[in-house]
């Protein structure tokens, strides 16, 4: 399993009503409705204990967390750097 499968199966299963509808790695998750704002702390929750990351505050921006692609590449950046 890759970084970005991993994220596609959480995002599916938790905040999806159709697990089996694909989601395009670089769609909004806050402009489709995907996730709100609640959403993210679950996102971040899981980044956190899946990937075993340390996500401080300031980390926490649309940048980072708004696609299966900016969040795939957001933890790439934190396991090289920790």
């Amino acid at each position: 399993m890759s970084i970005k499968d991993d994220i596609r199966r959480f995002v599916a299963s938790t905040f999806l009503l159709d697990e089996a509808a694909p989601v395009d790695d670089d769609q909004s998750f806050l402009d489709s409705g995907i996730i709100d704002s609640t959403g993210v702390l679950h996102l971040v929750m899981f980044l956190q204990t899946h990937f075993g990351l340390e996500i401080s505050d300031e980390e926490l921006v649309p940048e980072h967390l708004d696609s299966v692609n900016q969040v795939a590449e957001f933890v790439r950046q934190k396991l090289n750097r920790e």
